[in-house]
């Protein structure tokens, strides 16, 4: 492709790019280096018949014009980092200095905001990734071995959860594990404990998080895998079958070999979606018990004092996070991609 023909047929997707993604990242960034203005306080002189008493008000003009005159707020730098709603910088020290071991010092972190929604952020991303992936690809296999009069029925059941909005899907499974749905009694008739609630206890309020994010995630994984499984050579498939290569020999010799890419595509897909988990914490009403970045971020923006400048640098810490977690898996594409070539 020549070069003026190459720069037409990818100008439009720059300035989608630039218009959509790069400006709007730099817009965050900058809040983030903002707070809001305090407002302005004065003295008020009350004189009555009894007397004189001075009182404070706000000067609304004095607020109004310092606003209009710096309406990105005053320049705090890297401060609302520090502060104690994010990496808490000062806290950390105090808590490392004043802690009795690693287990205890963990404990005591996960007490501050954004390392407790970090730590369910990861925890969260690690366990529904790879579950995702490995389920996703056992149920592809299944289907595309199934016999042909059923597949269509079958990839139809196996792709509703991903057609259900995510709203409604973890509003569906909270209505399940509570205390009179049918997962929840029969956890309870399980562990023979009548008071037992999902909804009460913060390690089973995870797993039922985690559970929902695999459900939801497996028909992506499914899909693309099922798509990648028609493009198998089935001469190899035959020579391998000919030569005595059991199932699952032909499976790890010949399919995920072939398919490997495919993981790699899946494992960017699901590593930023399942970081940006939200929700079904929202739905679940589970806050309490666990909280994530972009819930952290939508509690910043809601309720009366929206604090934008808290949610912008959250924002830009959930980017750091997503950009540190998919480098490994683009270093490595790009690898492959130069020894291919």
């Amino acid at each position: 492709m020549k070069h003026s023909a190459f720069f037409w047929f990818v100008l439009p997707s720059a300035v989608a790019m630039l218009l959509f993604i790069f400006f709007p990242i730099i817009s965050v960034v900058v809040q983030s280096l903002h707070s809001a203005h305090e407002q302005v306080i004065i003295e008020v002189e009350n004189c009555g018949p009894f007397g004189c008493t001075t009182a404070t008000a706000i000067d609304q003009s004095a607020t109004a014009a310092l606003r209009e005159d710096q309406p990105l707020g005053r320049f705090a730098g890297l401060e609302i980092y520090k502060d104690r709603n994010h990496l808490a910088v000062e806290q950390v020290g105090q808590i490392w200095s004043d802690s009795t071991g690693i287990g205890n010092f963990i404990d005591r972190l996960m007490n501050l905001p954004f390392y407790k929604a970090m730590g369910f952020t990861l925890t969260f991303t690690f366990v529904v990734t790879p579950l995702t992936i490995v389920l996703g690809f056992i149920v592809a296999v299944a289907v595309n071995s199934a016999a042909k009069a059923i597949r269509g029925p079958l990839i139809f059941f196996s792709l509703l959860p991903m057609m259900v909005t995510p709203l409604i899907g973890s509003l569906i499974l909270f209505w399940m594990v509570d205390a009179r749905g049918i997962l929840g009694t029969a956890l309870r008739w399980l562990a023979d404990d009548p008071g037992l609630s999902v909804k009460a206890d913060t390690g089973l309020m995870w797993i039922m998080l985690m559970v929902y994010g695999v459900w939801h995630s497996a028909p992506f994984a499914f899909i693309v895998y099922y798509a990648g499984l028609q493009t198998v050579n089935t001469d190899t498939l035959e020579a391998a079958r000919i030569d005595g290569a059991s199932r699952w020999q032909q499976i790890r010799h010949v399919v995920i070999p072939h398919l490997l890419p495919l993981t790699t595509f899946i494992a960017l897909m699901q590593l930023m979606d399942n970081f940006r988990v939200f929700e079904p914490i929202v739905s679940f009403n589970a806050s309490a018990h666990a909280t994530s970045l972009s819930w952290a971020i939508y509690n910043d923006l809601g309720g009366e004092t929206q604090q934008l400048s808290s949610a912008a640098a959250t924002s830009v810490l959930t980017i750091i996070g997503v950009a540190i977690l998919l480098s490994p898996v683009l270093i490595r594409t790009w690898r492959d991609y130069g020894k291919a070539a």
